[in-house]
């Protein structure tokens, strides 16, 4: 599995330096509709080579305002974002976040 957790806007910010393209959950650890997004986001994990990466939002409240306020995406969680060359080329939501969404878009 290639799933990474990230805790600050400050690893975000080098990871889009260092990549041209990042797949990033917002994740809630308390929400049914959550943990469904999860197992979709980490079965989709499985079957890459290269990383992808999430937040918990309960962990992690002021990172997930960052990203909401940098990339003037409403907060949402579940929340799927596909950073490309440091903008957001894509995002998504709750029961939108499935297998095969992600596979389609990334």
């Amino acid at each position: 599995m290639s799933l990474e957790k990230l805790t600050s806007f400050q690893e975000l910010e080098q990871l889009l330096k260092d990549k041209d393209k990042v797949l990033f959950l917002k994740n809630s650890t308390t929400c049914p509709v959550s943990h469904e997004a999860f197992r979709q986001y980490e079965k989709f994990a499985d079957e890459l080579e290269e990383s992808i990466y999430y937040l918990n939002v309960q962990e992690s409240r002021p990172f997930s305002n960052e990203i909401a306020e940098r990339f003037a995406i409403k907060h949402e969680s579940p929340q799927v974002l596909l950073f490309n060359n440091d903008n957001v080329a894509w995002h998504t939501s709750h029961w939108n976040i499935t297998y095969k969404n992600l596979k389609e878009k990334f």
